[in-house]
């Protein structure tokens, strides 16, 4: 079967959007499956790349505890981040908390260089999922060709990437027009590891990813995982993770 790559592996999230059949374009051919497939493919390496050069805002959900023992996420984080002096080198400053301005923080160094990213976690991916075309269906108005995806059993994924991937079975819908990947929606169909701390989130946990097109190049806009698991010696972990990428602008000239 024909292999297509999972932004899965590169991001997850965002709400379930509606999605209506496009009753209009059903009698036309799907597009030719390899020649499809490496396009996607090759879009999404692009991307990657290319938002290196990129500044925006980022808006997560904070993690926190409380004294009876629940572990959960809470609260709302913007940082600024910008590309710092190399590929995959980032510089990120909280700015805000719940709403408030914070000053006077510490730069953080994210340094993605060792995660997997790039090309290499790509084919990570599409070595650890199968794919298979399930139709056409309108989503934000476009065409788009929806890809089904669940794990290999015999994979053995080498990245972090692929090991996520691995977990997650769901659906790709791809822009049709531009061959970019619009949304990911997907659910856990075993344990994972979440955090960097002794936790795990059970079976059916859910993660939604949504990109746009953020001038010349498609770019991740949103990230959800929600789902329920253990913790810290069987604490109870309620998880509703969001991440949004916004205000994204180009700073770095090719």
């Amino acid at each position: 079967m024909t292999r297509l790559a999972s932004p899965i592996a590169v991001a997850l999230a965002a709400s379930v959007a509606l999605l209506t059949p496009d009753v209009q374009s059903q009698g036309k051919p799907l597009p030719e499956g390899d020649a499809f497939y490496e396009e996607v493919r090759a879009n999404l390496a692009r991307s990657d790349r290319e938002q290196y050069r990129y500044a925006y805002r980022e808006r997560r959900s904070e993690l926190h505890t409380n004294p009876f023992g629940r572990i959960g996420t809470g609260g709302l984080l913007i940082f600024d981040v910008v590309p710092g002096p190399e590929l995959g080198i980032y510089h990120r400053r909280l700015v805000e908390r719940d709403g408030k301005p914070v000053t006077n923080q510490k730069l953080e160094v994210i340094d993605r260089r060792a995660r997997g990213t790039g090309n290499r976690s790509i084919d990570d991916v599409v070595a650890t999922l199968e794919f298979s075309v399930r139709g056409r269906e309108t989503h934000g108005g476009r065409d788009t060709i929806v890809v089904d995806f669940a794990p290999k059993k015999d994979a053995k994924p080498k990245t972090r990437q692929g090991k996520i991937a691995k977990v997650f079975k769901g659906s790709v819908w791809i822009d049709e027009a531009s061959r970019e990947v619009m949304r990911v929606d997907a659910i856990s169909t075993d344990s994972m590891s979440y955090g960097g701390f002794i936790a795990r989130l059970g079976e059916g946990t859910r993660a939604q990813l949504e990109r746009e097109r953020v001038g010349a190049v498609w770019l991740p806009t949103s990230i959800r995982l929600t789902g329920d698991g253990r913790a810290l010696l069987f604490r109870k972990l309620n998880v509703d993770y969001v991440i949004e990428w916004v205000d994204y602008r180009r700073v770095l000239d090719d």
